[in-house]
Parts: structure tokens; C-alpha cells; sequence
């Protein structure tokens, strides 16, 4: 007899339905054929012991499994579930008024029939409402996460016996509620950390404000102890609020690499990722046998901080300069090609020298003379030149270390960068996929970054002396660009001009000796 169950296959951070075809047939053997990997193949072991612990038996004649599209490789131990359930149906152990090919079930079997948790439950349950089936039967563990699909009945199931009750009678069981405003609304502005704890570098608060208020990568470079980390950290907590199709496509993303936070059922805040810089290239980027998001994808539509950049290998570095442009990184294997998503925030920071104290205030420099730039080398001019903010962090003197006044708190910076970041929206209206001013290309450049001739002049004569490139200028326009929103002015004048240029420490001749 053949029977067809339903499940799902995640690829990259996108899903598409599967058709498990279970036959019972005269002969013996039991055959898997659509391209399984091995642990797809021990599948049949897994549900053979299951279904055997709950007082049922597995056919003794032929049986075969056909995963469909066959021409698509199925990994993982998520189709347990409806092999197990098909089988079942195949060999006459459900009752005739049962209807499994009406919903779509993924979980994997434990020898007793308990059912584990699955990757992916989000992408999953978009493409099932999608496909129009009736509902998605996924593990307890995940219930939430894929009830976050509105419109679309979840159930979450424990044991194989509650599936098999579920199909017997299916109004007993009541769907997982999910109220996805109030989850979204409960993580907006809970933070443990505040811009008012960082005593004095206003300049640098100044710096990250611009830096959010428009999306644009920085870079911090200061002696070690001079608050770099702590600044960094602090930087989503001014950030916009996630939308809510963003913490959506967030959640994918991790729900994709099992990254989820146990519980968790929704990414509503924006994702803050600090690699050591021991990671290696595919732990970066993204890839693998079988293709996973990177921690640049694991960033995307939140921060991406590198602490200690030289230290960081340079083909990792390197490989990081095509999807801060493009904002999507793709890994191409022989048989397949996937897009992740990488829209994300870079924050770096450095000691300017081996030591740390070059172009400190009151220590010394100790390193030898070209082990500056030599250390600056480490990371290359492409990639700098793809960070729009160069920013020198200076240590806190005693007197603003000890002094009792309080500075702006991450709200009130917050408030002024979703001001700015309102009249972007405006801005970009036309423009899909373009939501701050870091994401403008070259026309785009001509249309809103006009300058007066003063302007025009200051620019050239930086230009000049500096020896900046066609990039670092696209870069300069941009963060004045910015600065101009947060003084909510309508065309960048010169002072705007000006405070861009500032952030480009590390293109000023002279500075690394």
C-alpha cells in the first residue's frame, strides 16, 4: 500500500516541502532512494525501534522510501517523523479515517518514540502556510518558534503516540498560541548595559551615534584598558528597533544553525556576534559540507564586532570584503549554490602598535622603528577602505573617571539615531533593500550628496593630502551624509563635511610614523 506524508528540507535559511512516499511491496529489504545522506539513511533503524517500544511492528516484506524532488540531497534526522508515520500508514496500522497528507510533520525519533528537537522550525513553518497544508506537527521544543507563523496551526508533540492520537482525533489538540507583538514588544528596550555607565570619550560616543544613525562600519583604534570593548558592546543599545520582518528574517537565520537561545522564540533584539580571533575562514563566512550560515550571517540586520582586527587571520579578513559590500554572502559546493544574508554593522577595534601606547598621551611607545605600519599591515587597505569610521580612542583621565555627573543615557542617543534613521526611510522610499545611508551605491551617491562649491573645495584639498581612494570618498559623503540627517538638515554643508573627514584617521599621511 502507498502512502505519502509530508515534511521539510531547509536550505541555506529557506525551506521547501518534501514528499515521504512510503510502499509496502512483496520481496524484503528496506530502501531509502532521493538522494538521503547517512543520516537520513539510519533513519529506518530509529523508527523500527520506536515504533516496536509502543506495541507496533515494522513490515517484514519490502519497503521503500522515496524522498521527493529525488534530484535534491535530504540531510539531517528530521523526516523520522513522517517515515515513521507513513509506514505506519503503509502497512495498515492507522485507522482509514487518519489524513497525515494534509499536514506537514518533522521530528526526530528517539528508540522509545520520544520526539527531539529540529533546526529550522521557522523557515520551515513559512514555507508550509505557504504551501497551504492544514497544519505543522514539529516538536514540543519548537511549538513556539514555528507559532510564530501567523495564520498557520502549530502542534507541538512529544511522543509518537501523541501523533498517532493527533491523526485519530485531531480536535482534541489545541495549536500553540503565539502572541508575536507582545514577544517582539518584550525584548525591544531590555538591555543590561547603558551609554551612561561609559565615564567621558564623548567623542567616541559621538562617533558610534553616527555610526548607527546611518549604518556605517568603524573601527577603534587606542591603548589597551581605553574602554574600546565596553563602547562596543554598548553600540546595540542605540540601534533602531528591529521591524518585525526583520526579527522574523533574524530568527531564521539562527533558528537555520541552531543558534536559537533556549526558549527563545523570537529574535527581537538586534544580534551582537564577537568571534575570537582564532576563528577560521568558514566559521567567519559562512560554509561547510553542508552549507551554514557564518558568524557574518549569524550578524545580519545587528552588529558584527572583531576585537583585536590584526590578530585576526588575513584570509578570513579578506574573504569578508565581497559580502560587506554586496550584504549577502554566497557558498558554492559541486551540487548546490546558497545565499545567506549578511547586512550587518562591522565594528573593529585595535591597539595602533604591538605594544599598545603608540600615540599615547603619557606612555611611550616601545616597539622598533616600521613596527607600526607593519602591524597596521596585518589588515589590509581594501578592507579598511570599507570602514567608513576611523576613530582614536584616548584613555579617561581620573578626574572624568571619578566625576559623579551622569551622560546621556542609550535612550536619548537612541531617540536622535530613529529620527535620522526616519528621514533615511523617507529618503529610500523608491529604493528597495536600501534602509540607511551606508547602503547607497554611486547614483544614489550623485542624487543626495550634492555639495556646495566651499564643500566641493574642502573635499578636494582632503582628497589631495590624504591620498584618499575613489572608495574612501564614496565614504566620506556617506557619514556626512549622516551627520547632516542627525542635524535633521536637509543638504550636508561644510561642517558636516568636515566632522567626515575627522574619521579617517588612518589615511592621514604621517600617522603610523
Amino acid at each position: 500500500m502507498l502512502v505519502k506524508t509530508f515534511g521539510s528540507a531547509v536550505y541555506g535559511v529557506e525551506a521547501i516541502s518534501i514528499t515521504v512516499e512510503v510502499n509496502v511491496l512483496a520481496g524484503a529489504g528496506y530502501h531509502i532512494v532521493g538522494l538521503p545522506d547517512s543520516a537520513v539513511k539510519e533513519s529506518l533503524q530509529r523508527v523500527e525501534s520506536a515504533l516496536k517500544s509502543n506495541g507496533y511492528y515494522m513490515p517484514r516484506t519490502k519497503l521503500v522510501v522515496n524522498l521527493a524532488p529525488a534530484d535534491i540531497k535530504k540531510s539531517g534526522s528530521a523526516f523520522d517523523l513522517p517515515m515513521a508515520i507513513g509506514t505506519l500508514g503503509a502497512s495498515e496500522q492507522l485507522p482509514d479515517a487518519c489524513s497525515p497528507e494534509q499536514y506537514v510533520m518533522m521530528g526526530e525519533l528517539g528508540l522509545d518514540g520520544s520526539i527531539q528537537p529540529i533546526k529550522g522550525a521557522l523557515p520551515i513553518a513559512i514555507t508550509t502556510h505557504k504551501d497551504g497544508f492544514k497544519g505543522l506537527l514539529v516538536p514540543e521544543q519548537n511549538a513556539l518558534e514555528a507559532a510564530m507563523v501567523e495564520g498557520l496551526p502549530v502542534y507541538g508533540m512529544r511522543h509518537l503516540n501523541d501523533v498517532i492520537r493527533f491523526f485519530e482525533t485531531p480536535d482534541s489538540f489545541q495549536p500553540v498560541q503565539a502572541d508575536v507583538q507582545e514577544v517582539f514588544a518584550q525584548s525591544q528596550h531590555d538591555f543590561d548595559i547603558d551609554f551612561n555607565e561609559v565615564k567621558g570619550q564623548e567623542n567616541i560616543k559621538r562617533a558610534l551615534e553616527i555610526a548607527a544613525a546611518g549604518g556605517h562600519n568603524a573601527i577603534l583604534i587606542g591603548p589597551p584598558g581605553a574602554g574600546k570593548t565596553m563602547l562596543a558592546k554598548r553600540l546595540p543599545t542605540i540601534l533602531p528597533p528591529l521591524s518585525l520582518e526583520e526579527a522574523l528574517e533574524t530568527t531564521k537565520i539562527h533558528s537555520v544553525a541552531g543558534k536559537l537561545p533556549e526558549h527563545a522564540t523570537l529574535i527581537a533584539r538586534r544580534p551582537f556576534r564577537s568571534p575570537h580571533h582564532t576563528v577560521s575562514d568558514a566559521a567567519l563566512v559562512g560554509g561547510g559540507g553542508i552549507p551554514q550560515p557564518g558568524e557574518i550571517s549569524l550578524a545580519h540586520n545587528g552588529v558584527l564586532f572583531l576585537d583585536e582586527l590584526p590578530e585576526f587571520k588575513r584570509t578570513a579578513l579578506e574573504v569578508m570584503r565581497q559580502p560587506m559590500e554586496e550584504r549577502k554572502v554566497t557558498i558554492s559546493r559541486a551540487r548546490t549554490s546558497l545565499d545567506f544574508p549578511a547586512s550587518f554593522m562591522l565594528i573593529a577595534s585595535m591597539n595602533p602598535c604591538p605594544c599598545g601606547f603608540y600615540n599615547h598621551p603619557e606612555k611611550e611607545c616601545s616597539c622598533p622603528p616600521g613596527a607600526v605600519q607593519k602591524y597596521l599591515n596585518k589588515v589590509s587597505g581594501p578592507l579598511l577602505d570599507r570602514i567608513d569610521l576611523h576613530v582614536e580612542v584616548t584613555p579617561v583621565a581620573f578626574n572624568e573617571l571619578s566625576a559623579r555627573l551622569s551622560s546621556e543615557t542609550s535612550s536619548v542617543i537612541r531617540d536622535r539615531v530613529v529620527a535620522a534613521r526616519a528621514l533615511q526611510a523617507v529618503r529610500f522610499a523608491e529604493q528597495p533593500g536600501i534602509y540607511a545611508n551606508a547602503q547607497m551605491n554611486s547614483r544614489m551617491l550623485r542624487a543626495y550628496c550634492q555639495l556646495e562649491p566651499s564643500s566641493q573645495n574642502l573635499l578636494k584639498t582632503a582628497m589631495n593630502k590624504l591620498n584618499l581612494s575613489a572608495r574612501a570618498y564614496d565614504r566620506i559623503l556617506k557619514v556626512s551624509r549622516t551627520i547632516a540627517d542627525l542635524a535633521a538638515a536637509p543638504d550636508i554643508q561644510a561642517a558636516h563635511l568636515a566632522e567626515a573627514i575627522q574619521y579617517r584617521s588612518l589615511d592621514r599621511e604621517g600617522w603610523a610614523g
